[in-house]
């Protein structure tokens, strides 16, 4: 039965038309709300406007869940491959054993170093955060394929899942004095990452399939997660029919940010912290407790998920798999484990349900393998890929509106200007 809310402003009423998702997701439609009152809504941050229908991601914060297409993210992360994930986000569906196959291999076909583009990424100091260059060069790409209206979209997404996870060595490369490595093409897609990573050029590099196994799954829970400061970046950039290149750019700079991407990172740099002031982990869960103390646990509770985050407890496993199996011998990582302890059994931590998210995880596997800190962002920017590519497709094949947000001015009223010389 369809529902009416009623909104009763200065002596009037109007009544606006309500809809629901597939998932019971409730909402009003305000489209025509100013047109019939002459009233906006004033949202700061957006956290209650709905500024699109998707059939992308499903995500209920207070329940624990996060599917991609009606698929639960725990037999995602469990049964399939990034790759997988990636074709059934972009184009809606699971692919068979024979699209799979064809759509990994012209992902292949797009990996060779584009000599031009790597000049562009070599221009950049070596000191340079490797975020600003991964967006500065995706959204160079755009001089090097058709981005035109008539352009082939599938073409470029397919090029920048190819060469996305090769940008990201090129810097890396770089600032250690190496030469880039060539994509082994009878590696998979996280093998071949790390192969390009910490192979050496011209010695054979074979990464462990507990390292691999585990990279895939943090790829698949940082695929997509609906609309996010990044991803609702991508989707106003592309609403102005800016091309995918320009648009995954801007998404990357969204994610850049301590408060989205840049989280996993921040975990690392408490736990070094910790560390360097003796390391007494109970101080810092005691310090964690007083709210006068200005002290913040990094990588704990989640501004969505009111529950537990259900890719943390993915990923926790992998960690601990990962941990195991190269037998790292860390002090930081071991402050990490204490932290970890405290928050899944302090009655403090429990009752307000500051579990370890994704972020606390994916720092302690990135910090495992050997990956720079500054490079933890790029890693969540190769994962989310394949959704900023979805949610651009989307938006176009839709036809959607470009975005303008409304605002309430608060500056001051009209006055008359004033000469120079009379001030």
């Amino acid at each position: 039965m369809s529902q009416t809310a009623l909104i009763n402003l200065d002596g009037k009423s109007f009544e606006l038309p309500t809809f629901e998702g597939t998932e019971n997701e409730k909402a009003i439609d305000i489209a025509k709300l100013r047109d019939l009152s002459g009233f906006v809504t004033y949202d700061p941050g957006y956290k209650n406007t709905g500024a699109t229908k998707s059939a992308i991601t499903y995500l209920d914060g207070e329940e624990g869940i996060l599917r991609y297409r009606g698929y639960s993210i725990e037999e995602l992360a469990d049964q399939s491959t990034f790759i997988e994930v990636a074709y059934l986000l972009i184009h809606g569906e699971l692919p068979t054993v024979a699209e799979l196959a064809n759509f990994e291999k012209q992902i292949q076909s797009y990996t060779v170093v584009n000599e031009e583009l790597l000049a562009i990424a070599n221009a950049f100091p070596a000191s340079t955060h490797p975020m600003c260059v991964l967006a500065a060069v995706v959204g160079a790409m755009s001089a090097f394929h058709s981005t035109d209206e008539a352009g082939d979209d599938e073409e470029n997404i397919l090029c920048l899942l190819a060469t996305l996870p090769v940008m990201a060595t090129w810097h890396y490369k770089k600032s250690l004095g190496e030469a880039v490595n060539q994509v082994d093409k009878s590696l998979d897609y996280c093998s071949s990452f790390l192969q390009m990573m910490f192979g050496k050029k011209g010695d054979a590099y074979l990464a462990d399939p507990i390292v691999a196994k585990a990279l895939n799954k943090l790829l698949i829970l940082h695929a997509d997660h609906e609309q996010n400061c990044s991803t609702s970046t991508v989707r106003l950039v592309g609403s102005s029919h800016a091309n995918l290149f320009a648009s995954i750019s801007a998404g990357i700079n969204a994610l850049w940010g301590p408060l989205h991407g840049g989280a996993n990172q921040e975990v690392i740099e408490m736990l070094e912290a910790i560390k360097a002031d003796g390391g007494d982990t109970a101080k810092y869960v005691t310090m964690a407790k007083d709210k006068n103390s200005g002290f913040r646990l990094m990588g704990f509770g989640h501004r969505v998920y009111k529950n537990f985050d259900p890719r943390a407890k993915i990923i926790k496993v992998a960690a601990d798999d990962v941990l195991k199996a190269l037998g790292v011998n860390d002090p930081v990582l071991s402050i990490a484990q204490h932290l970890e302890d405290a928050a899944l059994h302090d009655d403090y931590f429990v009752a307000r349900k500051l579990y370890p998210n994704v972020d606390f995880y994916s720092g302690i596997i990135y910090r495992a393998l050997g990956i720079p800190t500054n490079m933890f962002t790029v890693m969540f920017a190769i994962g989310r890929l394949p959704g900023w590519i979805a949610q651009w497709k989307e938006l176009r094949t839709n036809k959607e509106p470009i975005g303008r947000p409304r605002q309430i001015y608060t500056g001051a009223t009209l006055r008359s200007f004033v000469a120079i010389s009379e001030r």
